[in-house]
């Protein structure tokens, strides 16, 4: 229930208001002076303020600037029946959402509390974003003692500080690229404006262009209006081209020149159109090895790869493992309300065993898992899946001949049949999710399944 303060020295306005808002289910808490006022702020968590500008001997441009130094993104209405311009343009600039002269109608105190209160909603669900962008960033200098994931902090940080340099983070699947991305938007200037994210992977080369930079009404068949591009939308604010390394070379060219213009053309217009964005680009590929080989071109790898970030698979830092463990356990662990406490010493070894292929995605996702199905104190080893606990490996060796009844090759056909055939049926015969079951490509599937005559 959102919780809405008069403050005004008349009784009968005081009693009014709360008559209005009480019936339509908010809770009202009303002062008739600065003092009271300021306790009730500092003590209360109020969505919204009614101030009327009139106090007696008290002025309520004053209560407004105690109100606002108490919470900086309090709301406050200013209502009064001696309204002039002054008045009006002197609360507005020291932050009042709107202002109101008696004697108002109560419909239109209605509504205009509704918008300031779906603001005040707004403004709180944009900061619980940030702060879930955030949460693991902060909190990974207390988890993580890899040296590399500290370089890799520091570095986020200190490039956050810069609003103009373009950052290149590298890394395999899972390892946290967007949460590096999130965090130096929004810990830089920029964040304000808006973050806004595109996979260059998943939408066709016919589209991209559009997507990007807009298109004007009839720039194509389907263009029955004026579309703003991603770029646009994000200006003053940072664009993240996740999977670079599939952009198209055409696209590659046409984004070139909007990082060296700062400007950009909608499909089908001849006006260019500035933009101040930042440009955060990643991808798992070595784009080294695909300008070799003509899929990247070089002068927009030197554009985006102005700080260049490496994020190393989570192999390769196995002591931060427990520690993001418990993190996450923590976080999903309330969410669920099941009550875990603490990682076992031998779960703690099992997990720094394994070598995480799905990286931070899989290993958030194993403690999601484990935190909806079972209950606390203590994730043990049984609480992990086999692949982690080591029940795959006891099965596997408990299916292993005798040795010296079978040679090694013969052994090995014979295992990857067994695992190949056994991967098919679990897809049904799709060989795109069969090769996704075993972590192979696709062709090396197609040769062993050939190979096996499968």
């Amino acid at each position: 229930m959102e919780k809405i303060l008069i403050i005004d020295d008349e009784p009968f306005i005081r009693e009014n208001v709360e008559r209005i808002l009480g019936e339509d289910g908010y809770q009202v808490l009303s002062a008739a002076d600065g003092t009271t006022a300021r306790e009730l702020v500092s003590a209360e968590e109020i969505d919204l303020v009614l101030l009327d500008l009139n106090l007696g001997k008290e002025n309520g441009l004053d209560v407004l600037k105690d109100l606002r130094e108490i919470e900086p993104e309090l709301l406050v209405i200013v209502i009064t029946g001696y309204g002039s311009v002054e008045s009006a343009v002197a609360s507005l600039k020291m932050g009042a959402f709107h202002y109101m002269k008696k004697p108002f109608k109560a419909d239109a105190l209605r509504v205009i509390v509704k918008l300031a209160l779906q603001t005040t909603s707004l403004k709180r669900e944009v900061r619980a974003i940030r702060q879930g962008a955030l949460e693991l960033f902060e909190k990974v200098p207390l988890v993580g003692v890899n040296s590399s994931l500290k370089e890799i902090i520091r570095q986020a940080r200190e490039v956050a500080r810069f609003a103009e340099a373009s950052v290149l983070i590298t890394g395999e699947s899972g390892t946290g690229k967007e949460l590096i991305a999130k965090s130096i938007h929004h810990l830089s200037d920029r964040r304000e404006a808006p973050f806004i994210e595109i996979n260059c992977a998943s939408i066709p080369i016919n589209l991209l262009e559009s997507e990007l930079f807009g298109h004007e009404k009839g720039a194509f068949t389907d263009a029955s209006a004026r579309k703003t591009g991603l770029f646009e939308a994000a200006n003053k604010g940072t664009i993240f081209l996740d999977e670079i390394g599939e952009m198209d070379p055409v696209m590659q060219a046409k984004l070139l020149r909007v990082l060296e213009s700062r400007q950009i053309r909608r499909v089908g217009g001849t006006r260019n159109i500035d933009v101040d964005v930042r440009v955060i680009s990643a991808t798992n590929r070595n784009l080294s090895d695909a300008i070799k080989s003509g899929l990247f071109r070089e002068d927009l790898f030197y554009r985006l790869n102005v700080f260049p970030i490496h994020i190393p698979p989570l192999r390769e830092r196995r002591e931060d493992i427990p520690g993001l463990a418990a993190f996450y356990l923590d976080k999903y662990s309330r969410a669920f309300s099941r009550g875990f406490q603490e990682i076992s010493e031998e779960a703690k070894t099992l997990l720094a065993g394994y070598n995480w292929p799905g990286n931070i995605r899989e290993l958030k996702n194993v403690i999601e898992k484990i935190c909806i199905i079972n209950q606390g104190p203590t994730l043990t080893a049984p609480h992990l899946p086999p692949e982690i606990s080591g029940a795959a490996t006891r099965a596997l060796q408990a299916e292993l001949p005798e040795i010296g009844s079978i040679g090694l090759e013969e052994a090995v056909e014979a295992f990857e049949r067994k695992m190949i055939q056994a991967a098919l049926a679990k897809s049904s015969g799709n060989v795109l999710k069969t090769a996704d079951l075993l972590k192979i490509p696709r062709g090396t599937l197609r040769y062993k399944m050939g190979r096996l005559g499968l």
